[in-house]
């Protein structure tokens, strides 16, 4: 006689799903540009002698991580020659972004910042904008790869990834670089040539990943085949005609069409939605910006911020998005929406405690981790709540949109946290971080009550 397993490990199975492990190695192609054009390339620049306002304005690359959604209707609609045929619409882009990244890394590699600025600059734009592209394509492939109830784990195992690639696109450059500098008091750019190159090469895992899994079997539903065939006819009985109706058309169905389908949708709710995907994450994005003076400030080592806050709390972010995908299968997306949501405001009250205790390393080791585990749990439920917004024919597009909502107010607010801090003191900056999260809860309680509304 055989015995069910038990409720929670029949939860955590989802994980051994295909598709779900390939966004591993997917969200580390994802995770490693990022820190490659920004964060590591500042200390980079700096290192080369590049002027500190030059660095800073330099920072604006990652503009095109914001902006994503204004080319995302051609992700989502144009075919590419020759690669959408053998590949299918999602993976063609996939490689193509990724192929993309690869080669300009491997320029970067190859350019001393010393001495050729403006190339490497051009090299770090190329990456940004194939690795805001490849964020699109993916987005749309995971949304459209598995059902609601994988999302989380899909979601879950996308973070680890990207988080593992953060590890090594920041503190493992930075090991790279510093084994084989054979002058560390002075600046050498063959050390930095050698630790891009190997980041160059490390896009091989999602290269490799791309080929390996299949691309998602997904079509225009009737509603959206009559919608945008009334909106042709539409056009016709205008007098538009010959190439002039296919521009208008294709402009029709794959810029308009995603934002017109949200609202036709969700109807008074999609402001609702707007709203709460507007300011979920806003307690971890305004306090984020001040955790790093605030260890400096409590007199807290690099070494003990390196192995603390980067390396370990990474760690407990991966294990909370892993437990984020599982609680969002067995309890549903909303109630582990809400959850996160509270999670991540009170953690913040931890930093408060923290503050009044000065330098305390057993309790950073607590604060991050509480910290850092609340942030996956509460990142796995978002990501799979915008999934479920989305309709698959717009995916890539939508989704764009709603990812870049999500931080465009907190980062904005996020800008004004040091005056803050300055005013009032780092006890009240955390206390304030986490009461602006109130609102969230509320909003996260009024679209759970509109979406049981609906399905009664």
């Amino acid at each position: 006689m055989t015995t069910a397993p038990h409720p929670w490990l029949a939860a955590f199975k989802i994980y051994t799903n295909p598709r779900v492990i390939g966004m591993l190695f997917l969200g580390f192609s994802a995770g490693l540009p990022l820190l490659l054009i920004l964060g590591t390339l500042s200390f980079w620049l700096r290192e080369a002698g590049i002027d500190r306002a030059t660095i800073g304005h330099l920072s604006w690359v990652g503009l095109a991580y914001g902006f994503k959604w204004v080319w995302a209707p051609l992700v989502d609609r144009l075919s590419l020659p020759l690669l959408t045929r053998w590949l299918g619409r999602r993976r063609a882009w996939l490689l193509l972004s990724q192929c993309v990244i690869a080669a300009a890394l491997f320029g970067m590699a190859n350019t001393d910042p010393a001495l050729h600025l403006q190339h490497t600059v051009w090299l770090a734009l190329a990456v940004a904008f194939a690795s805001a592209t490849q964020d699109i394509a993916l987005d749309a492939y995971r949304i459209e790869a598995v059902s609601q109830e994988k999302q989380g784990a899909m979601a879950a195992t996308y973070q680890a990834g990207y988080r593992l690639a953060m590890i090594t696109a920041g503190a493992g450059v930075l090991w790279i670089a510093s084994a084989v500098d054979a002058t560390p008091g002075s600046y050498d750019f063959a050390p930095w040539r050698i630790a891009y190159l190997v980041m160059a090469a490390s896009m091989i895992v999602g290269i490799l990943t791309t080929f390996t899994i299949r691309e998602p079997e997904v079509s225009l539903t009737s509603a959206t085949r009559e919608q945008e065939a009334r909106a042709r006819a539409a056009l016709i009985r205008r007098g538009y005609s010959g190439r002039l109706l296919g521009v208008l058309a294709w402009i029709y169905g794959a810029v308009l069409s995603p934002f017109l389908d949200f609202v036709r949708r969700f109807g008074w709710q999609a402001l609702l939605i707007l709203a709460l995907i507007a300011i979920y994450r806003i307690s971890d994005v305004v306090m984020g910006v001040m955790s790093n003076p605030f260890y400096v400030d409590m007199g807290y080592t690099k070494d003990e911020v390196a192995t603390v806050s980067k390396v370990y709390g990474v760690i407990m972010t991966i294990a909370g998005a892993g437990l984020g995908g599982v609680l969002t299968a067995r309890m549903g997306v909303m109630r582990t929406l809400f959850l996160g949501a509270v999670l991540s405001a009170a953690t913040n009250l931890l930093f408060v405690w923290l503050a009044g205790l000065g330098h305390d390393v057993s309790a950073l080791i607590f604060t991050v981790s509480a910290d850092n585990l609340s942030a996956g749990i509460a990142s796995s439920a978002f990501v799979a709540y915008l999934s479920g917004l989305t309709n698959t024919a717009y995916s890539a597009t939508q989704y764009a949109l709603f990812s870049s909502v999500m931080l465009l107010l907190p980062k904005f607010i996020a800008g004004f946290s040091g005056d803050f801090v300055d005013a009032y003191g780092y006890a009240n900056f955390f206390t304030a971080t986490a009461l602006i999260g109130v609102p969230v809860l509320v909003l996260v309680w009024l679209a759970g009550r509109a979406r049981l509304s609906d399905k009664l």
